[in-house]
């Protein structure tokens, strides 16, 4: 797994890195030093924090919290809306003015690391954290090389949900942990429900999303869309056509949902909800909306269905903090005590409350596994992401060469005007080019 791996190298290699400036460990430590006979007060420092989306994506408690108990740091709070904050944050960098902390999509951080923007966390995880205290998801940021850009807002991983009601109605058994994908598309064929030419249940909802949808039916094959160095197109792979190839059939043979089904029923939450479709690669963050707007709805998740390998390869959405490589040293260090709160017990419980999104720290699971509210099962998400979590291979270029293949998946799942293999080799060839002209 690829992020194990990093925490290998993480492991293996001594600090220092990537960072223009002095090692963290000469910053004075929380607490000051033990020897003195007496402590001097902490030093004032200043913080920009930079929040996308405002408080409805980051708790206010979590940023209150830490204002509180860091007296000594004078916070300032730059917050807008997504969109207008990563307009913003574009200028910023240009004229040097940007935040001190913030946090954008994970793919957008390596690539920051990469221009210099984001400074090395290595360092400072290494001199104030304990990495075993984490799932490997810490590092979804990190690099093979040992740097480590930026610390996870939180995780947003999938699961496979199911709609008990309907699977009862149909007399199929449920899912359980052990599924495969071949399990997944026999249940599908059993659920689905047809009167004459119409369907009036799918058995699973076909997503053509590269989190719910080709990313993994690509890996449960056995296929790959990059290599493990995130450096060669692995598009060409007959497992990844294999993979492609099933999605598409299911939507073709009409036992998976198709994208004009989906829009003119309300989308996937109301067509899952309501036992159209009774199964559903399902992200964590949705259960929120599930709640609030289906609470009658009698359903649970199990773990991510098994590859073809016997492995489980559970995708995950990141968004990442990084501290700005261009802060000054007193600047870079309060953006570490921010984040260093933010992974400590009080802030990633408050996260594990909330629903949002899955934190790092295994402390904080119990929180999650301890709720009551649906899905009861939520072992399905955090047990899966602990097992076989996996990022969407990001690299610094993701977002040009994910666009290229999302083009190509379109015009062969959605619209199926092109063969997958078509689609794959043009898909290929921009997809190395794109990786080429990164190097």
């Amino acid at each position: 797994m690829m992020l194990l791996a990093l925490v290998l190298v993480f492991t293996a290699c001594s600090s220092g890195g990537g960072s223009s400036t002095a090692s963290p460990s000469s910053a004075p430590s929380p607490g000051g030093e033990s020897s003195a006979p007496s402590e001097e007060p902490p030093k004032q420092l200043s913080l920009k924090i930079g929040l996308p989306g405002s408080y409805e994506v980051t708790k206010k408690e979590i940023i209150d919290k830490f204002i509180e108990t860091h007296p000594h740091i004078t916070v300032e709070i730059e917050e807008a809306p997504w969109g207008d904050f990563v307009s913003k944050i574009a200028t910023q960098i240009a004229g040097n003015t940007m935040p001190d902390v913030w946090f954008q999509e994970n793919a957008t951080i390596l690539g920051y690391g990469k221009r210099g923007v984001a400074e090395d966390l290595k360092p400072y995880i290494e001199r104030d954290l304990d990495a075993s205290e984490y799932i490997d998801a810490l590092f979804a940021a990190g690099t093979l090389e040992g740097n480590v850009w930026g610390i996870p807002h939180g995780i947003n991983s999938v699961a496979l949900a199911y709609n008990k009601s309907a699977f009862e109605a149909a007399g199929v058994d449920l899912p359980t942990d052990d599924w495969t994908y071949a399990d997944l598309i026999e249940a599908a064929k059993q659920l689905t429900v047809k009167e004459g030419k119409d369907t009036k249940q799918f058995g699973f909802i076909g997503s053509s999303s590269i989190t719910t949808g080709w990313f993994p039916w690509i890996k449960q094959a056995g296929g790959m869309v990059l290599d493990d160095t995130k450096t060669k197109s692995m598009l060409d792979d007959p497992k990844t056509l294999e993979g492609l190839n099933q999605l598409r059939q299911g939507i073709e043979e009409g036992y998976f949902t198709n994208g004009d089904y989906i829009k003119a029923n309300g989308g996937e939450l109301e067509v899952f909800a309501t036992g159209k479709s009774p199964l559903y690669m399902m992200q964590y963050s949705q259960q929120v909306a599930m709640n609030t707007n289906f609470p009658d709805t009698d359903w649970d998740v199990v773990k991510v269905p098994k590859a073809v390998d016997g492995k489980r390869y559970v995708p995950m959405v990141t968004n990442s903090w990084l501290v700005s490589s261009r802060a000054s040293d007193d600047s870079k260090e309060a953006a570490w005590q921010f984040l260093k709160f933010y992974l400590g017990d009080e802030a990633q419980t408050i996260l594990a409350e909330s629903g949002a999104s899955l934190p790092v720290k295994q402390s904080a699971y119990s929180v999650i596994d301890n709720s009551t509210t649906k899905p009861l099962n939520k072992k399905g998400f955090t047990e899966g992401v602990s097992e076989g979590g996996t990022t969407l291979d990001e690299n610094a270029s993701w977002a040009e060469w994910r666009l290229l293949v999302q083009q190509e998946v379109n015009e062969a799942i959605v619209h199926r005007n092109k063969s997958v293999e078509d689609a794959l080799a043009s898909a290929h060839k921009g997809v190395q080019q794109v990786l080429d002209e990164n190097q």
